[in-house]
């Protein structure tokens, strides 16, 4: 690429007499960047800034980030033991807490994604030999046993169809019988099928039969309520990246009085130093501070302003946007010939799995949806591959216009591909009646 172009120098430095698009042109020269050909493509591509393609992240997670949080991760580094960042330790237990619904001294967020939440409260809670009972009707729960399996437990699950919820009075019974059990574990929004289990009362068995309840909230926690203490759970962890509208890289972890009690109980040590749970407490304990390992304190302060932002938002308002706008979604996807896997009493209102139309290619929709349209959304996992969408409106992706945009989108594929559609505007339509009936959201939201 050849740029001809004046320059003529200043106090200021050189400057382009011939417009701002020539400008333009030569800082990219004289930054170095330059039109690379195939041999020196590879030696190029760290000569310039990485800048993402815009995208609307309407999958099953990441999803989008508010700005001010994004300012945030852009905050100078302190220390992870400066007195500054452990008060802002505090102030995000404090949250925390507030959205767990929970009084739990013990609530952090640990150093990873939410697989390492799950992982590291099934390490801790679990010893060889110890029986759980855990309820798999999805990826997920599968998930759950096998950690606990490979960490020498006896596992007994309790199965249920894909996009069905886990029946209670098979795990009260399952619970009874096979005692003494050391725990029951099970994810109250399973993100490979969009099936929300109720967890009240399974959480009241756990508290009478002696038995810690555990919970996956990883796609829940912001998005539907989370009662820790009132449905009586012991540990719940979740992901900074789903409703809490994070970057991925944190897990929120709490744990009841009970299972820090069984914790210290334990006849061998936790078999994983980095996710011991009693060492990371003492440095997440403001009396105690020890060092464990770095903090990701880019990410704490993400988090903070994620939470804080939650928080102003106000829980109620949160919860009832996330069903306004999943109520819309499934009535403009029924116009295309989408229905939800789950029945409508155990649906999640943020994580739609639909299942697909006779006909229509998954992958190459999907493919057309983020090419042409810059909209990402969710395949399905396991038995459900290339059956259903999984389509996220969590957090900060569950806006009303970003269920219009991606229908608009769909209704375009649909009749440039001559599938069934009545008619031109039909989602939208369908959508818009549900979005005019829902309550004004308040929000109190304070600009960056």
């Amino acid at each position: 690429m050849t740029v001809v172009t004046r320059l003529r120098y200043t106090a200021g430095g050189y400057h382009d007499t011939d417009g701002a698009a020539q400008q333009a042109c030569v800082l990219l020269i004289l930054v170095g960047y330059r039109m690379s050909g195939p041999e020196d493509k590879s030696a190029s591509l760290l000569q310039r800034e990485f800048f993402p393609s815009p995208r609307l992240l309407l999958g099953p997670g990441p999803s989008l980030v508010h700005p001010r949080v994004l300012h945030a991760l852009s905050a100078p580094l302190i220390g992870h033991l400066d007195p500054e960042f452990l008060q802002l330790l505090d102030e995000t237990q404090a949250a925390l807490r507030q959205i767990f619904g929970t009084t739990n001294s013990f609530t952090m967020a640990l150093s990873g994604t939410g697989s390492a939440g799950m992982e590291g409260v099934m390490v801790n809670l679990l010893e060889p030999g110890d029986t759980a009972v855990v309820g798999v009707n999805g990826v997920f729960g599968s998930r759950l046993a096998t950690i606990a399996e490979r960490g020498g437990a006896k596992v007994i699950r309790v199965e249920a169809p894909w996009g069905r919820t886990i029946d209670v009075e098979t795990i009260r019974s399952t619970v009874r019988r096979s005692g003494p059990v050391k725990l029951v574990a099970i994810v109250h929004a399973e993100t490979s099928t969009g099936a929300c289990q109720s967890l009240s009362e399974i959480g009241r068995l756990c508290h009478e039969t002696d038995t810690l309840f555990v919970v996956d909230a990883v796609t829940s926690l912001g998005g539907i309520p989370v009662q820790v203490d009132a449905w009586h759970i012991d540990a719940c962890y979740s992901a900074t990246q789903k409703c809490l509208s994070c970057p991925p890289g944190l897990a929120p972890v709490t744990l009841s009085p009970r299972a820090l009690a069984a914790m210290r109980r334990r006849r061998v040590p936790c078999p994983s130093w980095y996710l011991d749970f009693s060492l990371l407490a003492d440095y997440w304990d403001e009396s105690t501070r020890r060092y464990h390992h770095t903090a990701p304190i880019s990410m704490i302060y993400a988090l903070r302003e994620a939470l804080r932002l939650v928080l102003e938002e106000g829980l109620e308002n949160r919860f009832a946007r996330h069903r306004r706008h999943g109520r819309a979604l499934v009535a403009g996807m029924a116009t295309l010939g989408l229905t939800p896997l789950p029945l409508e009493n155990e649906r999640l209102p943020m994580l739609h799995c639909l299942t697909l139309p006779t006909g229509i290619d998954d992958q190459q929709v999907r493919a057309e949806l983020l090419r042409s349209h810059g909209i990402e959304i969710g395949g399905g996992l396991g038995p459900l591959q290339g059956s259903v969408w999984r389509i996220g409106l969590m957090g900060e992706s569950s806006t009303a216009s970003n269920v219009l945009s991606l229908l608009q989108a769909l209704e375009l594929i649909w009749l440039r591909r001559g599938w069934r559609c009545p008619a031109p505007g039909a989602a939208l339509a369908a959508a818009a009646s549900v979005l005019d009936e829902g309550p004004t959201i308040h929000s109190e939201r304070s600009t960056p």
